[in-house]
C-alpha cells in the first residue's frame, strides 16, 4: 500500500491553516515549529512562484522554511541556490501494529490520557514543547491520546499519537534525562500500538530526526522500517 505520508503528518499533527499560492501548500504553523509552518512543493516551480512564497510567508509572520521530500530535487537546488540552508533530515518509521502488540506491558507503566494532565504539559515544557506545540495537539481532528510513562512511582516521560486513514503516528515523545536508557522509550511505543490497535489503526509510525541516534536505534530495535524520509531548507 502506497502511503501519502505528508498527508498522514498533516492529519495528526496539523497546521493552523493551510493555503494553496501557485505550486505550492503554505501552511500558517502559529509558533508550532517547522512541521506546521513550512511550505511544500503541489507543481513545478519559478522563480517568481518562490517570490511569492517567501512574501507570503513573512506576511504570515513566518520564517522562509520548504519541506523537501523526495521527487523535490528540483526545489531543493533552486533553494540552495538562494542561500537556503538545510535543516533537520528526518527519517519516518513505520510497522504494523500487531508487531508492537505481542508482549503485554507492565502495570502503572504507560498510560493513555486526553486531555493533558499538568504534570505532562510541564514535562513537554521542560522539552521544549510549550503552548503552541500543545495546540497543534488540540487541531488534530481523528482519534488522538497523550501518554504518560511512569517508572519507579514517578513520571518519567509523556508522548502524543492520533490517527490519520488507519495510521496512528507518535509525535512529541520525551523521555526525562533521569529516566533514559531504562526501557521506557520501548514501553510508550507498545502502549501507542495497543492504543492504535483500539482506535481503528493498522499501522505505527514515527518521525525522528536523522541526528538523534538513540531514538534511531530505538525504532530499528523495535523492527520499525525507514518507509520515507524529509528535510527542511530555511532561509536564515
Amino acid at each position: 500500500m502506497s502511503v501519502n505520508w505528508a498527508d498522514v503528518v498533516d492529519g495528526t499533527w496539523p497546521a493552523a491553516r493551510y493555503e494553496e499560492q501557485g505550486p505550492f501548500q503554505l501552511r500558517e504553523g502559529q509558533g508550532g515549529g517547522s512541521r506546521v509552518s513550512a511550505a511544500s512543493r503541489i507543481g513545478d516551480v519559478t522563480d517568481a512562484d518562490l517570490d511569492n512564497a517567501e512574501q507570503a510567508m513573512l506576511a504570515m509572520g513566518q520564517k522562509r522554511i520548504f519541506c523537501l521530500r523526495p521527487g523535490d530535487e528540483v526545489l531543493d537546488t533552486q533553494l540552495a541556490a538562494r542561500g537556503y540552508e538545510v535543516l533537520d533530515p528526518v527519517n519516518i518509521y513505520d510497522c504494523p501494529v500487531a508487531q508492537l502488540t505481542d508482549v503485554p506491558i507492565p502495570r502503572v507503566t504507560v498510560f493513555t490520557i486526553w486531555e493533558p494532565l499538568a504534570i505532562m504539559r510541564e514535562i513537554w515544557a521542560q522539552s521544549g514543547i510549550g503552548p503552541e506545540r500543545l495546540a497543534v495537539m488540540d487541531r488534530a481532528n481523528g482519534p488522538k491520546t497523550g501518554l504518560l510513562m511512569r517508572q519507579k512511582d514517578q513520571p518519567g516521560g509523556v508522548g502524543f499519537v492520533a490517527v490519520h486513514d488507519g495510521i496512528a503516528m507518535v509525535h512529541a515523545l520525551e523521555i526525562l534525562p533521569s529516566h533514559r536508557r531504562q526501557g521506557l522509550g520501548q514501553w510508550a511505543m507498545r502502549a501507542a500500538a495497543f492504543w492504535a490497535l483500539d482506535n481503528g489503526a493498522h499501522t505505527l509510525s514515527v518521525i525522528c530526526t536523522k541526528a538523534n541516534e538513540g531514538a534511531n536505534g530505538l525504532y530499528h530495535s523495535l523492527g520499525m522500517q525507514i518507509v520515507g524520509e524529509y528535510h527542511y531548507r530555511q532561509l536564515v
